[in-house]
């Protein structure tokens, strides 16, 4: 009998909150970096040129946007995959179930939004940026929410995740129509007629995963020439794959996929993703950087924008009998979920990277600096709320 006990990094990879400290640890090693003699070295590192060329066909950018445009195609894929499951049989399937978190989310956005254009009104450079508090990073979030460990009632978890992917709509809603260069209908032309092959795939309950990855593939190259961003080619491949397989009753391909993508995702994804978009470099950080309209509207309006808008809305919602509280939730604890979802790092650093990086735009501010601050108190004062509010049901 082999009485061998599993190893403190198995364990480790199957807590909850493991991915969110993966992509905490990155983040930090890349401030750390950022911050010390070693800085050059990690400028080149993110800033090396990779191409790639086929005939006429040619993709060249630094490795930053390399990992922007398309690792985080992987992410978007994953989004895409999860949304569909959720609609089809999972919680946003029953209406009664989409009413709460749904309207909580528009004041998530909305809000936090306002806030930072009541700060840079006047600025149009800085105006680009309105969107990047609008986001919520569930990996972080949840993160954060397993750290209070069994006590956390179901219904918390469903909800914060449900607010979490009508965030994530809104986002991949907000990158296509905002966040969109000059564009080429001839490549887009070719990501329409991607669209009809993945139907016919779908239709015929095609199962070979290789399949739709070359159709991807060549959507994802087309809509990154279109001047659309390309990991918006991710959430459309997501939408086709089949929920059922047609031999197998009990297998369900996207759920195998989503399985498989997962851990992928949040242990190596998103932790590249953080660390190559988190080093900022605070030697040149005086008190105008620090207090420029830009981070103190991102920061505000992660803070006290998220936790305003979601319980705001939702107070009004069970008050006008719109829907009712989840069963274990009071209005401390959803005040506690609200605050947590102003932990925006990821998306708030991707929708960032559009709206300046990306642009050439030179800057006077730092943007990433208001979300890590936003994101920091959100998460710190999310996880105290839900605590003391726990403890006491």
């Amino acid at each position: 009998m082999n009485d061998t006990k599993p190893s403190f990094i198995t364990n480790f990879f199957k807590l909850e909150s493991a991915g969110g400290i993966i992509l905490m640890f990155a983040a930090v090693l890349a401030m750390i970096l950022a911050n010390t003699p070693l800085q050059s070295y990690y400028d080149l590192l993110i800033e090396v040129p990779v191409e790639v060329r086929i005939g006429p066909l040619e993709i060249a950018k630094p490795l930053l946007l390399w990992i922007n445009d398309g690792l985080m195609a992987l992410f978007f894929f994953l989004v895409g995959l999860e949304l569909k499951r959720e609609l089809v049989e999972g919680e946003l399937s029953d209406k009664r179930n989409v009413i709460l978190p749904g309207v909580g989310a528009v004041g998530g956005m909305l809000v936090p939004s306002l806030i930072y254009v009541y700060f840079n009104w006047e600025d149009p450079v800085a105006m680009k940026g309105w969107a990047i508090p609008a986001a919520t990073d569930i990996a972080f979030a949840l993160g954060i929410l397993s750290l209070l460990g069994s006590k956390v009632p179901t219904s918390i978890k469903v909800f914060l995740t449900s607010v979490a992917i009508f965030d994530d709509i809104g986002a991949i809603l907000i990158i296509a129509l905002f966040y969109t260069a000059k564009i080429s209908w001839v490549a887009l032309l070719v990501v329409a007629c991607c669209i009809p092959v993945l139907a016919f795939f779908n239709r015929r309950n095609m199962e070979s995963k290789s399949m739709y990855i070359v159709v991807g593939i060549v959507m994802w190259v087309a809509m990154l020439k279109s001047g659309v961003h390309a990991t918006l080619a991710g959430v459309i491949v997501a939408m086709f794959i089949p929920m059922k397989s047609k031999t197998d009753p009990t297998h369900s391909p996207l759920k195998s996929l989503e399985h498989d993508l997962h851990s992928v995702v949040a242990f190596i994804v998103l932790p590249v993703f953080a660390f190559a978009n988190a080093g900022i470099s605070l030697s040149n950080i005086g008190a105008d950087q620090f207090f420029h309209s830009v981070p103190v509207g991102i920061a505000l309006g992660l803070f006290f924008g998220k936790q305003v808008g979601i319980f705001t809305l939702c107070w009004l919602c069970v008050k006008l009998k719109f829907a009712n509280l989840p069963s274990g939730m009071g209005w401390r604890s959803l005040y506690g979920t609200a605050a947590l979802c102003g932990v925006g790092f990821t998306m708030s650093l991707f929708i960032g990277s559009l709206a300046f990086e990306e642009t050439g735009t030179n800057l006077l501010f730092d943007e990433r600096l208001g979300i890590i601050l936003g994101s920091l108190a959100s998460g710190i004062v999310g996880y105290f709320v839900l605590r003391v509010s726990l403890s006491k049901a």
